[in-house]
């Protein structure tokens, strides 16, 4: 049926809900090039201004994700899925969960994104090991799933194209904060994928995109009810980004830590990255129907990473997908000490700011045409709550650049809070919507 776009902007004006066919005609005609951008983007601040009910967002992220090709994943006869965050500093749970869950016999399907802002990406820290490829074609990626249970790549063209359009619009008109359009582009390249289950982590704090644990749960509740609008089973974890996710901020420094919990070591400094990785690999494989319930699926993860299988899959994948070695990873050439200029304890971090200072070092992109310098980053040297005296490391600066440094060392400033008291203990899992 064919629809006047006018008509269905003055709807939402209106505040009335579309139905399945309008929203389908917007999103063809729209990823076609029959409707302009000026409509689209009268229409994308309506939807800002009036929102979508639960319905209209599960209807409109279906018609993004039918823009493009939908994965089918049916012939294995058991269920695939994936984890998706938020984003955070220091997140780097990705490439330990997809490993633990593939290890337990869960078939792992992951097309992941670049750093946005202060929030590093997934591919951009595996592009950090030598030869690391996540450039393949839809089949390429079913294939590596369906042969070998575990693939972690990059978007296609093929994709939800219509988000890809759409983002792009959505960023340069200020409609990028709207909770039903934000819902809709992750959960309708997650339903690309052909997933049976999904676990999200939706992240608050200082160093979330949803800095109040509120604002993230609206957001995780909408997640979840998108997915099972959709057929598909989601288990959303609310975890604390209030201080950066174990010790290392940046790109190899990240795949250094992973590497370090796969092959058993333990410390207190990543201890907060190795409980969540558990934590989550627990959820996919209860999703892998793997486990009668969530204890037994906590054992079996436990087990896959300790015994070192978790550790085998991740390198069997680096070496499927072009990695030449793993290590040694690049270092850089600079490490610079910031120290306390007090003693006290460890209060509170403006973490935005750590992750800021870390693309300052050269860990993430100022514009989309800055390359990444893999070694740089920062390592996080004392937890909230932890004593602090003065002239202790708080942070370690690794960059290959002195210019970088000094301009890094000033956005510091004022980053973190020492005091005489002790911080109240804040949980790293909130809350779990199961």
């Amino acid at each position: 049926m064919i629809y006047m776009p006018a008509e269905l902007i003055k709807k939402k004006k209106k505040g009335q809900h579309h139905t399945e066919e309008e929203l389908s005609f917007l999103i063809s005609e729209f990823t076609k090039g029959n409707i302009p951008e000026y409509q689209m983007s009268a229409w994308l601040m309506a939807v800002c201004f009036q929102g979508m009910s639960d319905k209209e967002t599960a209807n409109f992220t279906r018609s993004m994700r039918d823009s493009g090709k939908v994965l089918d994943f049916s012939e294995l006869n058991r269920p695939v899925v994936d984890k998706h965050s938020t984003g955070g500093v220091g997140d780097k749970t990705s490439l330990v969960v997809g490993p633990i869950a593939a290890a337990a016999g869960v078939p792992v399907a992951s097309i992941a994104g670049r750093g946005l802002g202060h929030s590093g990406g997934t591919l951009d820290k595996l592009e950090s090991i030598p030869g690391f490829s996540v450039q393949f074609t839809l089949n390429e990626f079913k294939n590596l799933v369906t042969k070998h249970g575990l693939a972690l790549v990059g978007q296609t063209d093929d994709v939800c194209p219509a988000d890809k359009k759409l983002y792009a619009l959505r960023d340069v008109t200020g409609t990028v904060e709207s909770l039903p359009l934000i819902c809709a582009s992750i959960m309708s390249k997650k339903l690309a994928e052909g997933l049976s289950g999904l676990v999200l982590d939706v992240k608050f704090g200082s160093g979330a995109f949803m800095k109040s644990f509120e604002d993230a749960k609206k957001l995780a509740v909408q997640l979840k009810s998108i997915g099972e609008h959709n057929g598909l089973k989601v288990v959303t974890l609310l975890t604390n980004m209030n201080q950066p996710l174990g010790q290392a901020i940046g790109n190899a420094l990240e795949v250094e830590e992973c590497l370090n919990i796969m092959e058993g070591h333990k410390r207190p400094s990543f201890e907060d990255t190795r409980e969540l990785c558990l934590e989550l690999a627990s959820w996919m494989i209860l999703l892998g129907k793997k486990a009668k319930d969530i204890s037994q699926a906590r054992k079996i993860a436990e087990e896959m990473l300790v015994s070192g299988q978790a550790l085998k899959q991740f390198k069997q994948m680096c070496y499927r997908q072009g990695a030449k070695q793993l290590r040694p990873l690049a270092r850089a050439k600079i490490i610079e000490d910031f120290v306390a200029e007090e003693s006290g304890f460890m209060f509170s971090i403006d973490t935005e700011a750590i992750g800021i200072a870390s693309v300052l070092l050269g860990a993430g992109r100022l514009s989309t045409d800055d390359q990444i310098d893999m070694p740089a980053g920062i390592e996080y040297m004392k937890k909230i709550g932890e004593p602090v005296g003065t002239g202790d490391c708080l942070l370690k600066l690794h960059t290959n650049s002195q210019e970088k440094l000094l301009a890094t060392k000033n956005k510091l400033k004022g980053a973190i809070k020492i005091s005489s008291s002790i911080p109240p203990t804040q949980k790293l899992v909130a809350e779990i919507l199961s």
